[in-house]
């Protein structure tokens, strides 16, 4: 059986540590979104920590287009408020929370394999 890589068009997590991430070559050391939808580039996103977040941070048309949301919560797992993510159940958008190294893993073995989905990075100092 003849096996090849799973390849995406969209963006791709190369490399994350502590207070960084790098998409596509590209080092980013503030919280960002990453998606896999077709001519994104990475957005900056307002929230500098956890602390930080707030209802704003979580606007539907900030991850338009996706069928998942996958929410980076900084360095361990901490969830936000139910009421957040709301308009995404409304919607169907499935949402998944994750600490930021497992949201990078998880974000670009959804990619690879051509689905919709859009990831909010919280990277901390």
């Amino acid at each position: 059986m003849k096996l090849q890589p799973d390849k995406s068009n969209g963006l791709i997590i190369n490399a994350h540590g502590p207070g960084w991430i790098e998409v596509n070559g590209q080092k980013h050391t503030q919280s960002l979104i990453v998606s896999s939808l077709p001519d994104a580039q990475p957005l900056p996103w307002r929230p500098s920590s956890f602390e930080d977040l707030g209802a704003i941070d979580f606007e539907y048309p900030l991850f338009k287009g996706s069928e998942l949301v996958i929410f980076g919560s900084g360095q361990r797992l901490r969830f936000v408020k139910p009421q957040w993510l709301q308009s995404f159940m409304a919607q169907g958008i499935g949402v998944e929370t994750m600490d930021t190294a497992a949201a990078c893993r998880t974000y670009n073995i959804l990619a690879s394999e051509g689905r919709k989905v859009v990831t909010a990075l919280l990277i901390e100092p």
